[in-house]
Parts: C-alpha cells; structure tokens; sequence
C-alpha cells in the first residue's frame, strides 16, 4: 500500500481571499471553515482524485523561499486564454530568473505564493 497526496496546506495572511482567488482558479469550492484555516477542494469533496489545499492563517510569512509551488493546467481552454483569466483574477507575473522561452508562466497568486501555468498537457474536458 501507498501513501497519496490528501491535502496541500499553504499559510496565508488572509484565507478567505485566498479561498475567493483559488476556487475560482480551480473550478473548487469551500470545504471546511476552521478558526483561521479554510479547506477547499473538489466539488466532490474529500478524498478523491484531487488534493484538497488548507489556507491556514499566518501572520507573517515564513523566513526563507518556499520549498512547494503548486503547477496548473488549462482544461477547457488554451494556455493564453487562461492566462489572461487568471490575471484578471488577480495573480500577477512572477520573476524568478526564467528565460522567457519556458513553455509555461510563472505567476503569483495575491498574497505572493508563486504558481506556474503550465502548456496543456491535459486534453480539454
């Protein structure tokens, strides 16, 4: 038996814009409300295919680069167009010493965290 990947925990400043920001990113809904953490995940709910992400509050970040950034990839439309979807979301370019010539775009989400989009490697749904 192996162990799979259940839930991502990313630390943030304030949860709930995060939640607004990656729901709508992910096509995810709210889960769970905790004091100072909000689950979401899947419309299905825990425990599917998919990881849920835990935005755990912080109010400060942690010391240090992240060592985990979270990849996405376009389902039912090209890469361009869901780059311009996310930016109007509120992600914003993200420089971390790419060339310009990588098949994909590093952003960040509002508080920061970086994230790529990457080419589609999934075929439209």
């Amino acid at each position: 038996m192996a162990c799979r990947i259940s839930e991502l925990v990313l630390g943030c400043r304030d949860p709930e814009a995060l939640a607004r920001f990656w729901c709508e990113v992910l096509d995810f809904v709210v889960l769970d409300r905790e004091e100072g953490c909000i689950e979401i995940g899947p419309r299905e709910g825990f425990g599917g295919p998919q990881p849920t992400i835990i935005l755990s509050r912080r109010d400060e970040p942690e010391p240090g680069k992240a060592r985990l950034h979270i990849d996405v990839n376009a389902t039912d439309r090209d890469q361009d167009a869901e780059l311009e979807r996310l930016l109007e979301l509120g992600a914003r370019p993200a420089d971390v010493g790419q060339t310009g010539e990588e098949p994909w775009h590093v952003l960040a989400d509002p508080e920061g965290n970086e994230f790529c989009l990457l080419r589609a490697r999934l075929a439209p749904l």
